[in-house]
């Protein structure tokens, strides 16, 4: 037997002693589907060599492999120990050893949906059906639907006539997509999550609109009968200095109960040098902003995909977690607004990336 090898009720000790900790899934995306039981990172076996170091930073971390019970993970455990990775182990039997009983387990992180519905409970989020919204709709209703997926998310499939404005760019974007407080605003998603928190968010805030979220998104719609759009038929532009302000204003008030820590450049370099923890400074703008101008070191992590499914990326439990944002930081305040109700250890970074852009210019 492997000395590489552990069960089921060591990964659970392992889940619950709060020291860092990285858990793979390493079974095909198709086979792990939205999340994995273990709500564990998906890196599928043939990109386990090339993109670990991104997931889990430090080689020293304590890192648990788990495959679909087919020996996967004991061969990529002896891969990886060669490759200089000191503390990597493989579960025994894999997710069906994992899953084997039916009862609930600890997982890697606090699962999206009871996250959020227990949000939902908390507030008493309003909510809207299709039904409603379409009715609304076809009695000339001043209504707006804004959906808080990805773009490319949305360009696939939304509620005809939805706005595609992923999650952390709501406040941001806002102004100038619904420059009336009378509008009522019905936020959607494909389901549930991102829905219910883009719209708590909202009303966290303190806009003036009556806010809603779209009862089981899309789903909802189709359920419902409704045909569903493709394409990015409207998104959002180049916010203007009304919508900055506003994004100001209504960040400051999202944030007022919470207790943000933000470092300066120096700390954040300092930290992720530091060889006895993982640090990860994720870029929570928009993809395109951190194509032109972006921190040595940082991910581009989109804030709106962090809000629902941080797993995705935060590989190590336990780790500092730094979100970098330009100097409004009304992204960053938004993921933490959440991301810190969860249990991670958040910090802020706000730099001038278009000093930058216009110095490279």
């Amino acid at each position: 037997m492997s000395k590489y090898l552990i069960d089921k009720s060591t990964l659970i000790d392992w889940l619950g002693d709060g020291l860092e900790l990285a858990v793979l899934d390493i079974r095909p995306a198709e086979d792990v589907g939205y999340a994995s039981p273990l709500f564990a990172t998906n890196l599928p076996t043939e990109r386990l060599e090339a993109e670990l170091d991104r997931f889990v930073p430090r080689r020293v971390v304590r890192t648990v492999l788990v495959d679909g019970g087919d020996g996967t993970a004991e061969a990529a455990v002896s891969r990886l120990r060669q490759a200089g990775w000191t503390d990597i182990h493989f579960l025994k039997g894999g997710i069906p050893a994992w899953v084997d009983g039916g009862k609930e387990l600890p997982t890697f992180d606090i699962p999206g949906v009871p996250f959020v519905t227990k949000v939902r409970e908390e507030r008493q989020t309003p909510v809207i059906s299709a039904a409603e919204l379409k009715t609304l709709r076809d009695q000339g209703t001043d209504v707006i639907v804004l959906d808080t997926r990805t773009l490319a998310e949305y360009e696939k499939a939304h509620v005809p006539g939805a706005v595609g404005v992923p999650g952390a760019e709501l406040l941001l974007r806002f102004k100038d997509l619904v420059p009336s407080a009378e509008t009522k605003v019905v936020v959607s998603c494909a389901g549930l999550p991102r829905a219910i928190l883009g719209a708590q968010t909202l009303i966290d805030a303190g806009v003036a609109n009556a806010v809603s979220y779209l009862d089981d998104g899309t789903r909802g719609w189709t359920d419902a009968g409704f045909e569903l759009e493709t394409g990015r038929t409207a998104s959002y532009g180049d916010p203007s200095e009304e919508a900055r302000q506003f994004a100001s204003e209504r960040g400051d008030s999202l944030s007022a109960s919470d207790d943000l820590t933000f470092i300066d450049r120096q700390t954040a370099e300092r930290w992720n040098a530091d060889p006895s923890r993982t640090t990860y400074l994720l870029d929570v703008r928009t993809p395109e902003e951190f194509a032109r101008a972006n921190l040595p070191g940082s991910i581009s992590s989109e804030g709106g995909q962090l809000l629902g499914v941080a797993y995705r990326t935060i590989a190590v439990r336990g780790a500092r977690v730094v979100l970098v944002d330009d100097l409004l930081g009304s992204r960053a305040r938004i993921v933490a607004h959440w991301l810190a109700r969860r249990g991670f250890e958040i910090s802020i970074l706000l730099h001038d990336f278009e000093a930058e852009e216009r110095a490279a210019a």
